[in-house]
């Protein structure tokens, strides 16, 4: 752990945090209820993350409209650039994983590196306060992200499509799972108006829904 702590530039009061947030719910099944996941703490730092990028944003670029705002926020905060951070601080040497989930791979898995950097920022905000995970975000996700790496948040770009033509909506809707439970694949088709105008496939609901809109946007940017 103390290689770990390094590498993030940060040392645990508690290191039971940290190791909590290692901790996936493979693991935390396999044990039978000695440990909890790091589930919960993947929700915390998705607020935590999401709220010190915002309040960058909003101080540092004060002639930037809402959309755009949003729009690099998201950009900041998806799932790649966390798995890069991930793989600056070598995450998945580290996460403890249900022998299931090992055998197929899940330590190089992005949505389980994107979810344990989101729990270990919530692991360090709990352990040191808002300033400290700061600290790293800074460091790590707003200094840190190369100018290629804010792409396109396509969900946002198809919303903001849709709504050029007042009383538009979109709707997204889970069609089919597939592959074992360590190793799901989530199918997602996307409607405008209820017809459906693109579908995606992800190792999460939140990637199948991104590749569901991004086949939207390019459909109706053409048409």
């Amino acid at each position: 752990m103390k290689t770990l702590e390094e590498k993030i530039g940060y040392s645990f009061q508690d290191i039971s945090l940290l190791e909590h947030a290692l901790t996936h719910s493979s693991f935390a099944n396999e044990s039978k209820g000695r440990c909890t996941s790091n589930e919960r703490l993947e929700f915390l730092g998705d607020s935590v993350l999401g709220m010190v990028v915002a309040d960058h944003l909003y101080r540092t670029c004060p002639d930037m409209p809402e959309g755009d705002l949003t729009r690099t926020r998201a950009a900041l905060v998806r799932e790649e650039s966390l798995v890069e951070v991930a793989r600056q601080w070598g995450l998945g040497d580290f996460l403890r994983l249900g022998k299931g989930e090992e055998l197929c791979g899940g330590r190089h898995r992005p949505s389980i590196q994107a979810d344990a950097v989101e729990a270990v920022l919530a692991a360090v905000y709990l352990d040191g306060g808002i300033g400290s995970a700061r600290k790293i975000i800074h460091r790590f996700i707003i200094e840190g992200s190369k100018p290629q790496q804010v792409t396109q948040d396509y969900k946002t770009a198809l919303q903001e499509l849709v709504q050029q033509t007042p009383g538009s909506t979109v709707s997204y809707r889970l069609v089919g799972e597939s592959g074992p439970d360590h190793c799901r694949v989530f199918l997602t088709e996307v409607s405008v108006n209820g017809t459906v105008v693109g579908s995606g496939e992800g190792h999460s609901k939140k990637a199948a829904e991104q590749m569901a809109a991004k086949a939207a946007f390019e459909k109706l940017i053409e048409t």
